[in-house]
């Protein structure tokens, strides 16, 4: 359901309950309520998107209590992907490698993207919360490999949950789970809160260059 609707849902329960008490109170609707109906719809329209899209994340306003959830992770992060999959050929782990996660934000959802130099992921569902008093970043993803290396690495789903650091966020730390039956941890410190990054190469311009 798009918010649009639920806007329309909204103010017409709120008409329709001014009308029926008016009904009570008077003995007949006041059917001048009806009259306002779609411009109430299209200043509440306004206000969601002006807070959605900007007001919520506000520093002073991430800093109310209750108000700052979800709190505002918007921009692009780099950090270090390491893997605990051992390779069965050498017996030891790959070393790690530098990642970019995008994270693209409104107060009411969250979309999520992690690109490394040989694949990048979508989520399918994302969702920032708070669990036992810290406050995590969790979703689930596709991950598509480039053509290059489609041979050794294939396309696969997977989970990941980050522990959020700091208000305003200052480090995304955790681990990711994909159904190849491997895992490994996820560490972010260094963000651009300006750009949302398409590529790794671009990405990696953002903090000075291709890692």
């Amino acid at each position: 359901m798009t918010k649009t609707i639920v806007i329309r849902i909204i103010v017409g329960m709120v008409v329709a309950i001014f009308m029926v008490s008016a009904w009570v109170h008077d003995g007949k609707p006041d059917w001048s309520m009806l009259k306002i109906f779609s411009t109430a719809v299209f200043v509440c329209t306004i206000m969601f998107n002006v807070w959605d899209f900007w007001l919520w994340r506000l520093p002073w306003i991430q800093r109310i209590p209750g108000v700052g959830i979800p709190r505002s992770l918007r921009g692009t992060w780099k950090g270090t992907l390491t893997s605990f999959w051992i390779d069965p050929e050498t017996g030891s782990s790959p070393p790690s490698k530098t990642v970019y996660l995008v994270v693209q934000q409104t107060a009411s959802l969250v979309t999520v993207k992690l690109m490394t130099d040989e694949s990048k992921s979508a989520s399918a569902l994302a969702e920032v919360s708070e669990a036992d008093g810290s406050l995590v970043l969790a979703y689930m993803y596709l991950n598509k490999p480039d053509l290059r290396v489609e041979h050794r690495s294939r396309i696969h789903h997977g989970s990941t949950v980050l522990d959020v650091s700091g208000n305003p966020a200052r480090r995304l730390k955790g681990h990711y789970w994909t159904d190849r039956d491997s895992k490994g941890e996820l560490d972010f410190v260094e963000r651009n809160k300006k750009h949302l990054a398409d590529d790794f190469t671009e990405a990696a311009e953002l903090f000075g260059g291709i890692a």
